[in-house]
């Protein structure tokens, strides 16, 4: 029946949002779960990865510094020319392991008045050795040392000796002769206070040197 103006226009209930997931959005639902605990899982993964190499590094870098090398820095001039003040070195501790510290060899060793302390000097002279000093001229078993590596300035004029290096011990010298606390003054090293020899200068990167 048409209906007049007057009469009343029924409205149609407004629409619900259907909130019944049908079988194709519940697949992609589980499809999106699915993908995201595989992510995670992933990302799991990979922090735990992360972990095992941050922590086998910290345990091979302790390896390292501990049975292998050490990073050590020079303070002060009693090996100069050869090292200047703050020079960075690498100390290789490994190599006295298989084989004993040689006359020449640039070591860094325990200050045997107070080992909480290091230095860096030169092996001058080893066990059953002979050292005598005239006039600041290094004699090792009575043959004048090579001591090219002293520059003219830093020479010494001192006397000492002679004297016998007693067994497992070392007699240290620095290169500034003349500016240099050593086995002139406090006397021998036993070798357990040799910490390693120094291998190599690595900074400043310009005079970069292996020894």
């Amino acid at each position: 029946m048409p209906l007049s103006p007057a009469d009343p226009v029924l409205a149609a209930p407004p629409l619900e949002a259907a909130a019944v997931a049908t079988p194709d959005m519940r697949l992609e639902l589980d499809d999106r779960s699915a993908r995201m605990m595989q992510q995670i899982n992933v990302w799991r993964d990979e922090l735990i990865a992360w972990f095992k190499t941050l922590f086998s590094a910290a345990i091979y870098a302790t390896l390292i510094v501990t049975f292998g090398f050490q990073v050590a820095r020079v303070e002060g001039l009693s090996m100069a020319p050869t090292l200047e003040d703050q020079d960075r070195l690498i100390v290789n501790k490994f190599v006295y392991r298989v084989r004993a510290p040689r006359r020449g060899d640039i070591v860094m060793l325990y200050y045997p008045l107070n080992p909480d302390k290091s230095f860096v000097k030169r092996v001058i002279a080893e066990e059953g050795d002979t050292v005598r000093i005239v006039d600041g001229r290094v004699y090792v078993n009575d043959v004048p040392m090579d001591d090219r590596f002293v520059a003219p300035e830093f020479r010494s004029h001192d006397d000492f000796g002679p004297t016998v290096v007693p067994e497992g011990y070392y007699f240290v010298m620095g290169d500034h002769r003349n500016n240099s606390s050593d086995s002139r003054h406090w006397g021998f090293v036993p070798k357990k206070y040799i910490i390693g020899k120094v291998q190599l200068r690595w900074w400043p990167i310009p005079t970069a040197h292996v020894f």
